[in-house]
């Protein structure tokens, strides 16, 4: 004896108009593609279903870890293990500067100097 789910199934294959009517809505219930199409649009359609990429963890966690990967270098740069030309530079910049009597006094600074004196 047949169940009601496979009389159903074998009249969704039926070649009715009241058939393929069913299997339309069976699809749009179920969110899948209603009408048959072609495969650039099916292309589109699992483009949309797939997951969205702000979920993926892969994509997430793709960069390193720039905060701490720069205070590991400066540390090593500390202890003469690795060269940072920028940072030389300006530190160098810095010193001619200073040498000139060009050193830039900051007001923040002046401020909390004159609160000391207070």
């Amino acid at each position: 004896m047949a169940t009601n789910y496979t009389k159903y199934a074998q009249l969704i294959n039926a070649s009715t108009t009241y058939a393929r009517r069913m299997k339309r809505l069976s699809n749009r219930i179920f969110g899948e593609v209603a009408l048959p199409t072609n495969s650039k649009s099916m292309k589109v359609v699992k483009i949309f279903s797939a997951r969205p990429l702000h979920t993926n963890e892969e994509i997430i966690h793709y960069y390193p870890r720039h905060m701490e990967t720069h205070k590991l270098m400066m540390n090593l740069r500390d202890y003469g293990l690795f060269r940072d030309e920028h940072q030389d530079f300006k530190e160098e910049m810095k010193r001619l500067r200073e040498l000139r009597g060009k050193v830039k006094v900051w007001r923040r600074l002046l401020d909390k100097k004159a609160e000391e004196k207070e």
